[in-house]
């Protein structure tokens, strides 16, 4: 599924020809696309087809198409504060660009039958904390996983207030899906061959709508072996933070804060990094047509506007060839510069900087 869009070089390029094509609608979803970068969560090696429109599978990892990510997002209408259950959470990608508009307040649970792809997930998401520049752009939900079949989870667990279903739900299922969503939530699923927008209206009544057509791998149904009541899966707590993480949710934020009222008293505007120019294609005008035995042959005819354009298309080759040579400079993490310039010991300034590298 997928081939929406056109590819692109690179993770902005797609997301600005998912915007073009209306898949994403909204800022904070665009920004949530823009601050996790697709080609993270391939393997080495395959990077290279992260930035186009279609799904991408090996072994137990799997991705679906950028347009899906993006009409499911849109879909879950997310806000800060919300619960997010991904039943079939993969890789992280989407739990992870979930988490950055639920923010630190709101719950982020993802069930996943294969525990090596649970690994690849976490692996993914401590790569994420630890290194990318966006994590301290946001105020972050940390998805917490779990490894089972998400067609056993225990009777007694939460509700939620946002939840997705990232393989095909069988008819029979649907109302095994419902029950989880809190009155008022919306549930995003694949079901006979549509993605489907559900909302919760009542203790019984609930609203429907197709999204887009799909098709989808169906849910693993649990074998017979499978269905004693020990294998069912119980979701992480929704636990109450303590007070040394608040302390340092609202340190981060008054930093974040202070850095954008003295940027913007300054006039100072965080520049972008820029983006790479697509090359330009060059077109010569066919001016003749000449018989060679018996075909039509077209021949270009040489002039004064073709040599001008190819001396201008070279030389701008040639600066964007220079320009390419050149290092480029890292952009400044300003909260980061501030928490180390802060007179406290290195341990607390490693814990508000929630022990990242960079």
């Amino acid at each position: 599924m997928g081939g929406a869009v056109s590819a692109g070089e690179d993770n902005d390029d797609l997301i600005d020809n998912l915007k073009e094509a209306q898949y994403i609608r909204t800022e904070r979803v665009e920004q949530a696309f823009r601050a996790i970068d697709r080609g993270d969560y391939y393997l080495e090696g395959y990077r290279d087809n992260a930035y186009k429109d279609l799904a991408w599978k090996h072994g137990n990892i799997h991705l679906s198409a950028p347009c899906i990510y993006s009409e499911v997002m849109e879909a879950l209408k997310l806000q800060p504060g919300l619960s997010f259950l991904n039943l079939g959470s993969g890789t992280g990608y989407l739990s992870t660009m979930v988490g950055l508009i639920l923010g630190p307040f709101g719950i982020n649970h993802g069930i996943e039958l294969h525990p090596d792809v649970v690994e690849y997930a976490k692996e993914k998401l401590e790569s994420f904390i630890k290194y990318s520049d966006s994590f301290d752009k946001f105020e972050f939900c940390e998805p917490a996983f779990v490894v089972g079949n998400c067609l056993q989870i225990a009777s007694d667990s939460n509700q939620y207030d946002r939840i997705y279903c990232g393989a095909g739900v069988q008819k029979d299922h649907e109302n095994y899906m419902k029950i989880l969503l809190k009155v008022g939530g919306i549930l995003v699923m694949p079901i006979e061959d549509q993605l489907t927008q559900i909302l919760r209206t009542g203790q019984n009544t609930w609203e429907s709508k197709n999204i887009l057509a799909v098709s989808f791998a169906p849910l693993v149904q649990p074998s017979k072996n499978d269905s004693s009541k020990n294998d069912t899966v119980g979701l992480p707590p929704c636990a109450v933070r303590n007070l040394q993480d608040l302390a340092r949710i609202y340190i981060r934020r008054t930093l974040r804060n202070y850095i954008n009222e003295e940027m913007h008293a300054k006039g100072i505007t965080q520049k972008l990094p820029p983006k790479r120019k697509r090359r330009r294609c060059r077109r010569r005008r066919i001016n003749t047509y000449v018989f060679v035995g018996n075909q039509l042959i077209p021949q270009p005819l040489d002039s004064e506007d073709d040599e001008k354009m190819e001396e201008e298309n070279k030389e701008e080759e040639d600066k964007e060839h220079n320009e390419a040579l050149k290092p480029e400079e890292p952009p400044r993490n300003l909260l980061r510069e501030k928490i180390m310039s802060l007179p406290l010991p290195e341990s607390l300034k490693a814990y508000l900087t929630y022990y990242r590298e960079k």
